[in-house]
């Protein structure tokens, strides 16, 4: 290989990709040909992606989840604007030029809410959106150069101000062409159209234009804030000309000088450093590039930041240099937070580049392990390497060891450009490298005459980020210690009146389960959380040996009482019918009792051990690497909570137990499971002798929550919940508990009483073991299971089984048996009980109130369904199907009367919502087209075709039909609908999805055979669109038999066919008087003659045509009309 070519060292900053974004967009279903990515917006927290299809995904850019999707029917998406000083707020433009504000409601958790509508532009296009940077305002520019200003009432102002204070629209300004692009900045407004800037101090209402010449096209401008150093100046503003040229102007409009980068755009381009391809660098200059910047974007301190067609093009306009231009192809358009680069392509893709120093970047190259890459970098960029800025970063260690990573045999060449810059670098020990070293890679300096270093600081540049932070890159290492703490409590789980199962938790290691948690390539955990950990470990340190110290110069007396307490307090908490293993040793006399956090210290340990694991990208995207940590982990935890026999017989006799409980849950799964040619009855019955061959050797599982005194146990649902700690666990670690407590329940990870895990997705056991050992595991750790995620994980993955279900309500029935509602339900009546269960919310999707409409239903029955509709959504129609799986109809009840709950604009959309995942549309339309159904004799033949008429008979839920099979769907999906449709002879929503799929003959056919006129010009009728349509509809009337109007079923009005007082039938005559209306009845003639069917028309047709004419004619002179008299007006006003 040839050498490579080095970028001289002037250049020390780089544009690099580290995270891949496909898989997000793959994920949100952005990257097909039918719904792309349309506008894109960043902040902190948030990256925000609008969409052709009218949805706006708001995706947190910590850990990359979809957090929120919000929908809207007034078209696609054209521009989105984070508020960045406070998150809560966005802003959202539609291609019919409604500007919609949301407000999230994050910090309640509550839904997000349009908090303001504004049709002022209505009908334009809306070109720029900007939020004040202080007050919750939003401007917006137009094409025509209109710009208004929208100001938001909030709901944290206070819920009577935001139900009755609505600010009007104020028009800012009217400029004379396109807005181009909006900023704002301390009270002023910058405007940027095609033609000239504008300034506009929005709190005196005074303009300024900027500048004397005029410029045609799409030209930039942004301000540029001071730095936190610069305390008596005032913010600049940049303003795009012609021929790469920029105006700096200050802070009152008058342009200071222009800056002509011109030639210095002569140089040639770096790379952008990506796993996509390698870096390459050609030296040869091109061409002075005259360029016209349609945008300008403040970015970091001190550049400014624009793009073409061509590339990226980063500036430092103060100092009148060109930082960095890369060639980047097909930009729409880039959003920027702090250092953040997010890129929005022409076909929809979005790449995340960051712009950070050189050895910042081949520093965080090193850490993810990408050898080759950062050692083409390190060649690509040597001038700046040896450079003493880079040597902290860089250190000859860190270069050797990248050197030995390197494959010898087919990277000889690459060793060998290495080896020669590392020859290169000066030795750390020499006299001038030490001083140099000594001043912080964090900051700049100069050397003054005197010989003394003058140290320009830069806190908050790029060379204080942290390299695997997925924040800002700009905060310094304290900056952003601070900001750790707070991130933390963004993710602290909400607890529900239970104190020992989360709800609500967002956790990042569920990635491989959640739809839109989207594990990202190259991600590797960052440092903050490890100083984290040793922060707390410290902390932990120190508290124990004070505890330690305090316990042991305690009084006899004293510690007695105090153990006593301790004793108390544990017996509250413990509800358990088991005694757990912990208090029998507070029975046991001791002359020093160990804090509870020393009992669980192995536990701990190996939580954190498992958590570190699980954040290793390899063990994260590969399941069996999981479940293999998730394994060793679940030995830990059952060496804890599992129940300790301490006694040989009641050893013995728990193994008994155990094995006749699995063996009766066996057979009782056998009997259950099919039987008929099934593969798995004989696992089953191998497992089935395995149990007993363990029954007889005593090698079977204890069971962990199995009653002493229990003697029948018969099934799954027969045992003792754990369903609060055995102990008293700090909060922090129950939730790291609850967290790999789920996932394994999740992955089909469950335990044995020997310690060894097992696992059921491989096939290594059958669905019915896989259920016997859910049903285990949950009762033994049901305190450690995340309730919510639990109930998701069920319904996706167990739908089949009644047993895990029953376990998990078993399981929340007794968490609620203390509760005034289940003592309530066996006395009161259903209206009271449901007040009460009202008056005791609001639940937040709390599962636990699953429970109480559990035992409601069991009481009640169908009765008790129907009100439930107003705990929509804590309960879910997927909750109710679970509940009433052996009575479907009670099911659909309650999901008619849901939908017909709401007003009918809002049906569909609720309709959508609830379809998750979508296969459910398929199960709830089987299910809505055979109950309250009439019999499939009436309206389907012997030959699967409709019957006449029968279209007019009157289904029980039509209307929840027809919102299914009329909402966006593939097109495999329609087409599995459109059959089940005709299968059931619904023949309304069957026509419909005809039509859809562009199927509109077999449509025709079928109209046909219904003998409904008024399906082809009724209200939601289809006319034939061409003259081969109406031919082929002509024909079919022909064909159409008059003897099948008297045969079969009639409903509705039906009647003979053929005769005048038939209109609505489909004969000739009708057909062509539809004909003759449509097209006229001098073009209807000559096609009745070509299809030879004038000898059919009766003389009402001839006299239909006549009266047709007349009012063609008249029609025709009434128009002349109007226009002659509107010509004359118009001709008088300019007079």
């Amino acid at each position: 290989m040839a050498s490579v070519p080095t970028i001289p060292d002037s250049y020390n900053h780089v544009l690099a990709e580290f995270e891949c974004l496909d898989p997000l967009l793959s994920a949100l279903r952005l990257d097909s040909s039918r719904l792309k990515c349309t506008c894109i917006a960043a902040s902190k927290r948030w990256l925000a992606l609008g969409s052709s299809g009218g949805g706006l995904n708001l995706i947190q850019k910590d850990g990359w989840k979809q957090r929120l999707f919000l929908t809207h029917k007034e078209g696609a998406i054209s521009r989105v604007a984070c508020c960045l000083h406070d998150e809560d707020y966005v802003a959202v433009a539609t291609s019919q030029g409604l500007v919609v504000v949301w407000e999230l409601n994050q910090e309640r958790r509550g839904r997000p809410e349009r908090i303001y509508v504004s049709s002022e532009h209505k009908g334009r296009k809306v070109t720029a959106l900007c939020w004040d940077t202080a007050a919750l305002r939003v401007f917006v520019g137009d094409h025509v150069g209109k710009v208004s200003a929208i100001k938001i009432n909030t709901s944290k102002q206070g819920k009577a101000a935001a139900t009755f204070v609505m600010f009007p629209v104020q028009i800012i300004t009217t400029v004379d062409s396109r807005v181009v692009q909006l900023d704002y900045l301390d009270g002023r407004l910058l405007i940027s159209s095609l033609t000239r800037t504008y300034l506009c101090d929005t709190e005196r209402e005074k303009f300024w234009k900027i500048g004397n010449k005029e410029r045609d096209g799409e030209f930039g401008a942004c301000f540029f804030p001071v730095g936190k150093n610069s305390v008596n100046q005032q913010p600049l503003i940049y303003c795009a000309r012609p021929g790469s040229r920029m105006w700096e102007v200050n802070f009152d409009g008058e342009v200071q000088s222009t800056h002509q980068f011109k030639q210095l755009l002569s140089s040639p381009p770096l790379p952008v450093v990506t796993l996509r391809q390698d870096p390459h660098y050609t030296s040869s200059s091109c061409s002075p590039q005259s360029l016209s910047f349609p945008k300008l974007l403040y970015l970091s301190e001190h550049c400014v930041m624009t793009w073409t067609e061509r590339g990226i093009y980063i500036f430092l306009p103060q100092s009148v240099q060109v930082l960095l231009w890369s060639e980047v192809k097909d930009i729409q358009d880039i959003a920027v937070y702090k250092s953040e680069l997010f890129c929005l392509h022409t076909n929809g893709k979005v790449v995340h580049l960051s712009l950070l120093l050189v050895d910042r970047c081949i520093e965080r190259l090193i850490r993810r392990g990408f050898w080759t890459l950062s050692a083409r970098v390190c060649c690509l960029f040597e001038n700046s390497i040896i450079s003493c800025r880079a040597r902290k970063n860089l250190p000859l260690d860190k270069l050797e060891h990248l050197k030995s990573q390197l494959d010898a045999s087919s990277q000889q060449d690459l060793i060998t450009q290495l080896e020669e810059l590392i020859s290169k670098l000066e030795p750390l020990d020499s006299a001038c490298s030490s001083r140099r070293s000594s001043i912080s890679s964090h900051e700049s300096f100069s050397v003054l005459d005197s010989g003394i270093y003058r140290v320009i600081s830069r806190r908050g540049s790029q060379s204080d980020e942290d390299s695997c932070s997925l924040h800002s890159q700009t905060f310094s290492e304290d900056e952003r210690l601070r900001e750790f703490p707070a991130h933390q409590e963004d993710e602290q789980v909400e607890l529900d009146n239970v104190s020992h199962a989360s709800v609500t938790v967002e956790a990042d290691r569920n990635e491989t389960f959640l739809p839109f948690s989207i594990p990202l390539s190259f991600r590797s955990p960052s440092p903050l959380v490890s100083l984290q950990a040793v922060k707390e470990s410290v902390s932990s340190f120190v508290r124990k040996t004070t505890e330690k110290i305090g316990t042991l110069h305690i009084s006899p007396d004293t510690r007695g009482r105090q153990e006593a307490k301790d004793d108390e307090q544990l017996q509250e908490l413990t509800v358990n019918l088991v005694a757990s293993p912990q208090e029998e040793k507070e029975l046991e006399p001791q002359s020093c009792q160990l804090p509870e956090e020393d009992h669980l210290r192995d536990l701990k340990a190996a939580t954190a051990e498992a958590i570190a694991k699980l954040q290793d990208p390899l063990v994260l995207l590969e399941p069996q690497c999981m479940r293999r940590v998730l394994q060793e982990w679940l030995i830990c935890l059952e060496e804890k909570f599992g129940s300790k026999e301490h006694s040989a017989s009641s050893i013995k006799k728990s193994k008994t137990v155990c094995a006749e409980e699995e063996r009766a849950v066996l057979e009782e799964n056998l009997r259950l499971g099919p039987t008929d040619g099934d593969p798995g009855g004989e696992e089953q019955h191998s497992i089935l002798e395995d149990c007993t061959e363990k029954e007889n050797t005593d090698e079977t599982c204890v069971s962990k929550t199995t009653c002493e005194n229990s003697t029948d146990l018969k099934g799954p649902l027969d045992g003792c919940f754990q369903v609060s700690p055995p102990c008293v666990i700090e909060p922090d670690v129950q939730k790291d508990l609850v967290e790999l407590t789920t996932l394994c329940f999740e992955l089909h990870v469950f335990s044995c009483g020997n310690g060894e895990a097992e696992e059921s997705s491989d096939g290594s056991l059958p669905l019915a073991a896989s259920w016997t050992l859910a049903c285990r595991f949950m009762r033994s750790y049901f305190f450690l299971l995340d309730l919510k995620r639990l109930k998701q994980c069920i319904i996706t993955m167990y739908a089949t089984s009644t047993n895990v279900w029953e376990t998990y309500i078993t399981g929340l029935k007794e968490l609620t048996c203390h509760s005034p509602v289940a003592l309530a339900i066996e006395n009161e009546d259903v209206l009271k009980i449901l007040k009460q269960l009202h008056d005791l919310g609001p639940w937040d999707d709390s599962p636990l109130l699953l429970a109480h409409v559990q035992r409601l239903y069991e009481k009640f029955g169908e009765i008790a369904l129907r009100p439930l509709i107003k705990f929509h959504p804590s309960i879910l129609p997927s909750d109710i199907k679970q509940l009433c799986r052996n009575d479907p109809a009670h099911f659909l009840a309650y999901l008619d009367s849901l939908v017909k709950s709401k007003p009918e604009d809002k049906r569909s959309s609720l309709v959508r919502s609830l379809l998750q995942p979508e296969s459910v549309r398929l199960d709830w339309l089987c299910l809505a087209v055979s109950h309250d159904a009439p019999q499939r004799a009436n309206t389907v033949d012997a030959e699967g075709n409709p019957r006449p008429r029968s279209h007019l008979f009157t289904w029980g839920y039509s209307q929840l039909i027809l919102l299914l099979i009329k909402l966006p769907a593939d097109f495999t999906t329609k087409e599995k609908m459109a059959d089940i449709c005709k299968s059931h002879g619904f023949w309304p929503g069957y026509l419909f999805l005809c039509l859809e799929l562009d199927r509109r003959i077999e449509a025709f056919i079928n109209i046909a055979r219904l003998d409904d006129l008024t399906l082809l010009h009724g209200e939601d009728g289809s006319m034939p669109e061409t003259i081969e349509e109406w031919k082929f509809l002509l024909h079919l009337a022909q064909n159409h038999s008059t003897a099948s109007h008297h045969h079969g079923p009639q409903n509705g009005n039906a009647v003979s066919n053929g005769s005048p007082s038939c209109p609505d039938c489909i004969t000739v005559e009708n057909v062509a008087l539809l004909l003759a209306k449509a097209i006229g009845p001098n073009r209807a003639l000559p096609l009745l003659q070509e299809c030879g069917l004038t000898l059919e028309l009766s003389d009402r047709f001839t006299r239909v045509c006549e009266i047709l004419k007349i009012a063609e004619k008249r029609q025709r002179a009434l128009i002349q009309s109007m226009l002659e008299r509107c010509d004359r007006f118009l001709w008088s006003q300019q007079a």
